[in-house]
């Protein structure tokens, strides 16, 4: 059985085009137009992946992702944003999307975006360790669990990913490349720096006492990113 996606949006024939598509793919589609229609459903069923417009006709998109990220933290949120919308494309990573997709995209790399996502969303399933401890930060890979100094993290499912890649690897150095493709699974010519650097600035601000002064995410210059082990 396909995996349910919910699409809102309000361009009739963007509407069209995609669920014609996304039902080809094998993709359950429900549409919504309105951010009161898209609560409906998501209070009346179950989803997948979200894919959220931006601009809606009583609200935006960013409200919706807020309100299901109040209830479900994995659950893998594409933003659908105009061209040249760099705010809207940080506020939307900010509410806790996952990834965006300026308009117009091509439906193969919004595909290859979903897929990658899902295939996140899914990756503590069948782990031979279960939990992961550096120093003072524990993870449950099979609850999809993190805690810092015995206190639950929220995150979404991009940070979880990107946490559990610098966890596993404390110590060394990793390049933004190797975050590219582990996010992103080699789709990473997709994205931009600074769509990690807003990854990497949320992640700190959930795990450092001082963002601006990291402890345990540092930036090591020219190179990447180092996951440091702090007792």
């Amino acid at each position: 059985m396909g995996q349910k996606v919910l699409l809102v949006e309000d361009d009739a024939s963007l509407i069209d085009g995609l669920v014609y598509s996304l039902k080809k793919n094998d993709y359950i589609v429900s549409v919504a137009k309105s951010v009161k229609e898209a609560k409906i459903l998501l209070k009346n069923g179950k989803f997948d992946l979200l894919l959220l417009d931006v601009s809606l006709p009583d609200g935006t998109g960013f409200e919706i992702c807020e309100l299901v990220r109040m209830e479900d933290s994995q659950i893998p949120i594409i933003f659908l944003t105009a061209a040249d919308e760099e705010v809207n494309v940080i506020r939307g990573l900010d509410s806790g999307g996952d990834d965006y997709i300026t308009k117009p995209f091509k439906l193969g790399e919004l595909c290859s975006r979903m897929r990658a996502l899902l295939r996140r969303a899914g990756i503590t399933q069948n782990k031979d360790t279960a939990i992961l401890s550096r120093g003072d930060i524990t993870v449950d890979l099979l609850a999809s669990r993190v805690t810092l100094k015995g206190k639950t993290l929220e995150l979404t499912g991009a940070e979880y990913k990107l946490l559990c890649l610098l966890v596993k690897n404390a110590g060394r150095i990793i390049t933004r490349d190797v975050i590219f493709n582990e996010l992103w699974d080699g789709s990473g010519n997709f994205v931009d720096d600074n769509t990690l650097s807003v990854y990497i600035r949320r992640l700190r601000e959930k795990v450092e006492d001082n963002p601006s002064k990291p402890q345990h995410l540092v930036t090591v210059r020219g190179f990447g990113y180092q996951w440091k082990e702090v007792e």
